[in-house]
């Protein structure tokens, strides 16, 4: 649920009375429906909008309102800018979300009643919560890699586990083509992938996105004749 001080910019004139009337800051968050990068700083904003309730932030669609963007000399999205009045006093362009939420805490605070050490904790949180947001962008990216993409320790040529060279193995014998990971070079994607998934050892195999399980599942399923009827047509080698 969208918090009451943000606002989707439908009338121009909404965003000018905001910065005459109002002498407290404005946050304007510039974005495009096709910039898949926007996604993760929209729930920045969302969050921030939710945390700052004084504050009043707009969301802004670059290209249907290109008087407001070239007066902001929006050259790409996404861009947060931070106005009071006719001045900007911060700015954010590209997906740089601990600057953002920096930079509102900076200049909103005190119109929250915050003390710079409460802004500084708030900024900390939401801060923590960005980069939570930043590597499940990231994970979905990895598993999204290939139709089928499995999590193991060590390469495909070389797995560094008994259960990896096992999966590995059965992969390989049912001619499936598959995307790999090795999570023993980034612990971040380690750990991360068993909340994500809410999955906890390895490896991991995911079709089409979604998780299947570990060794013993695709076993199961490789002996029912159930995994095979998942694979897409394109991952398997003809």
């Amino acid at each position: 649920m969208s918090a009451a001080n943000l606002i989707q910019l439908s009338n121009e004139k909404d965003l000018r009375d905001a910065l005459e009337n109002k002498s407290q800051e404005v946050v304007i968050y510039f974005w495009a429906p096709w910039a898949e990068q926007c996604k993760q700083v929209e729930s920045v904003v969302d969050d921030l909008a939710n945390k700052y309730s004084k504050t009043q932030f707009f969301k802004v669609e670059a290209e249907e309102f290109e008087d407001i963007s070239e007066a902001y000399e929006i050259s790409a999205v996404p861009t947060v800018i931070i106005a009071k009045k006719a001045k900007i006093i911060g700015r954010v362009d590209g997906v740089n979300v601990a600057e953002i939420v920096k930079q509102v805490a900076a200049s909103c605070g005190a119109t929250n009643g915050l003390s710079e050490h409460a802004a500084t904790a708030v900024a900390a949180d939401a801060s923590q919560e960005a980069l939570k947001q930043d590597l499940n962008t990231r994970l979905k990216g990895l598993i999204e890699r290939a139709p089928v993409m499995v999590f193991i320790k060590g390469t495909a040529a070389q797995p560094r586990c008994g259960f990896s060279k096992k999966i590995i193995g059965m992969l390989n014998e049912q001619n499936i083509k598959y995307g790999y990971f090795d999570i023993l070079t980034d612990e971040q994607v380690r750990q991360g992938l068993k909340t994500y998934s809410d999955w906890p050892t390895f490896p991991q195999l995911y079709v089409n996105s979604e998780l299947v399980g570990g060794v013993d599942i695709v076993a199961e399923m490789i002996e029912s004749g159930d995994l095979i009827q998942m694979i897409p047509e394109e991952a398997i080698a003809k």
